[in-house]
């Protein structure tokens, strides 16, 4: 898998990354300690590269090191954390 560069603001909760021109993006809010998924989004231009699962998991990455629980509400998120079971344990 190709590992795009991922940029985050966490005033707004989006990260997100250009591939091709085009731009893929994950939306949370906060709520307590919790990250809250609510929307992830890539473009058919660039679909089908792993570009949704790489946001996903940037994501889980910063609300580990945030000490944050998550709770994917995007269908996306919820049926990605459940091919990536090591990332369980931050389901909140």
């Amino acid at each position: 898998m190709t590992s795009h560069t991922i940029q985050h603001d966490p005033v707004t909760g989006v990260f997100t990354t250009q591939v091709d021109g085009e731009v893929a993006v994950l939306e949370y809010h906060r709520e307590g300690d919790q990250m809250v998924i609510v929307h992830t989004g890539v473009p058919d231009a660039i679909g089908g590269r792993g570009i949704a699962g790489e946001l996903v998991r940037a994501a889980f990455e910063y609300a580990k090191a945030q000490g944050w629980h998550v709770r994917p509400k995007c269908a996306y998120a919820a049926g990605w954390v459940e091919r990536h079971p090591e990332y369980n344990q931050q389901l909140g």
